[in-house]
Parts: structure tokens; sequence; C-alpha cells
């Protein structure tokens, strides 16, 4: 099957978002100029512009006329989001909560994985894959990667008993928060233990904690689209 290739205004976007989502890029910090963006990618300004325009009507970044592009201020828009236990929602409908454990153990940490980690690369981490169940039906896809330093003790829990989630607001109180919410496909592997077809559409949340001084954990959670709905507020 041939590979899908972005346009090169969205490997723009991707590029640039990733670094954000990441925590790469922090809070005010410059994003590289459109002449750099040019070369890098090799595309023309109306391109690499076009990607820029687009990030800042999302609220990403911010452009002003002779300093460049920045990362958007976190104190323009201040969310309430929480971080919230799966089983403690699911248990507030009037509902059951079980988990499906596919995997639990420890891993070296790859070049990107320790960078979002904030360790070395060949580092050790924990890494768990699980599936939550609400009266049974699969409705969200957990792959986690934890520092051992913020949470020594993740892998002698069981998380049939308790979630990663419950563990780490516990052991690693949360300081900080990084995410980011997309329209997906499912992975094969996602979909087989999700029990959904691979054209079914999904919501992905990519999410970086911290704790102190330790990047806690990072995790992909996939939700398929009709069975979880995502509710947040905001506030100016």
């Amino acid at each position: 099957m041939k590979k899908m290739v972005l346009p090169a205004y969205e490997q723009v976007k991707a590029f640039v978002q990733g670094h954000i989502s990441r925590g790469d890029w922090k809070p005010g910090a410059p994003v590289p100029s459109e002449s750099a963006l040019m070369a890098q990618f090799g595309i023309s300004r109306m391109t690499v512009n076009r990607a820029l325009r687009e990030l800042a009507a999302q609220g990403l970044v911010t452009r002003v006329q002779g300093s460049g592009t920045r990362v958007a201020e976190l104190h323009r828009i201040a969310s309430t989001l929480t971080i919230r236990d799966l089983h403690e929602e699911v248990t507030e409908r009037g509902h059951l909560h079980s988990t499906r454990v596919l995997h639990v153990g420890a891993e070296k940490a790859g070049a990107e994985l320790a960078r979002s980690l904030g360790l070395r690369s060949g580092a050790r981490v924990f890494h768990s894959v699980l599936v939550h169940l609400e009266n049974g039906v699969p409705i969200q896809f957990e792959d986690r990667h934890v520092n051992p330093a913020a949470a020594p003790h993740y892998l002698q829990t069981d998380f049939t008993q308790t979630t990663p989630t419950h563990h780490l607001l516990v052991h690693a109180p949360l300081t900080e928060a990084r995410y980011s919410i997309e329209a997906c496909l499912p992975t094969a592997a996602e979909a087989q233990a999700l029990g959904i077809a691979r054209s079914e559409p999904c919501l992905a949340m990519w999410r970086r904690t911290v704790s102190g001084a330790h990047v806690a954990s990072v995790a992909r959670q996939v939700y398929p689209g009709s069975r979880y709905s995502f509710t947040g507020q905001f506030q100016a």
C-alpha cells in the first residue's frame, strides 16, 4: 500500500505542533523563522506562511510583525481541564469499570520517547498497555510510558484493581500537564483490542504529565468515537 504523504504546509504544522505538545518549545519560545522552515522543508515562503497562519488561528502560536512567531502564552486561555481517573468517571455514570491488562514491563527508551520523558536515550522506563471497559464494552486503549524516578513502584501495581492514572495521582502528584486531542483511525493493535474495525473513527489523546522535578509519564489514549466524548470548560 502506498504511504500517504501530507501536503507540505501540513508537514510544517505537524513539525511545530509536535515540538509544542512534547514540551520541547515552551510558551513564549521562538518558533524557527520562515526562512529556516523554508530551508528545512525545501518549500516556498507562501507555503510556510500558510502553515504558520493556520497555527496562529488555532491559538498555538502568536505572530507579531517584526518579532517573528512564538509559542502562545498559556495565560491567553485558561483551561480548567482536570486529569480524571477513568474509573471514577465511569462509576459516576452508575456503570461498571473494568480493565484488561495487555502488557506491563520495563524497557529501554528510544530517542524520541527519552526526549519526551526528559531522559537519556536507552534509559530504563516502565511501559503499560491496557484496555478500559465500561459495562464490558471497551472505551479506551491506553499505551503509557512512565519515568521510574517519578513512580518507582509502578510495575508492582495491580491494574485490574487501580488505574495508572490513580496510581500516578497518588504517588507522583501532578504539577503540570500538556495534551493534544485529534481524530484518527486506530492501528491494527488498537482496533483489535477495542473490538472495532480499522475504519472506525477514533479520538486520540496524547498526554505528558510532570510531577515536581520529573516528567512522570507520556501516554497515548485512544477512544472509539461512537463510545466516548470529551467534555471540558474554558474561560477567558
